[in-house]
């Protein structure tokens, strides 16, 4: 029996040893396509193109910080919803991240790849197919 192609889940991190941990370890636990970007800039062009289901981004980065890019890429990715993974807690950011509907989740590290794959499963949108499972 065939299956539609899954959307892809993409990582953004500007820690590089992070997101390729991240990405290997969820690219073998979900089945569903996994991109990894450490440049926000580069990760933000792309995006039209890929249609990712979700989005999991750092917080703290360079030229862009994770709010931020949400912010700018839900219009160019309207069936998107976008996960932020913080190293401290994003509660005086309320108001900015309120203000981008597309967040449905920030997280505070340290998060095993489970909590990480667990809330993409919860959050998958369900105009981009069924979420992906755990293997």
């Amino acid at each position: 029996m065939s299956h539609p192609a899954k959307r892809p889940l993409v990582l953004i991190d500007d820690e590089q040893s992070f997101l390729d941990l991240m990405k290997m370890l969820l690219t073998e636990r979900l089945d569903c396509p996994v991109i990894g970007f450490s440049k926000p800039l580069e990760a933000l062009a792309a995006l039209p193109g890929l249609a990712p289901g979700v989005v999991v981004s750092d917080y703290n980065m360079p030229d862009l910080d994770g709010l931020e890019l949400a912010k700018r890429a839900a219009p160019l990715v309207p069936d998107t919803v976008f996960v932020i993974l913080s190293g401290r807690d994003l509660a005086g950011e309320a108001a900015r991240v309120s203000a981008v509907p597309a967040i449905r989740s920030v997280l505070t590290k340290p998060l095993t790849w489970r909590r990480v794959a667990e809330e993409i499963i919860r959050v998958w949108p369900a105009g981009a197919g069924a979420p992906p499972a755990l293997r």
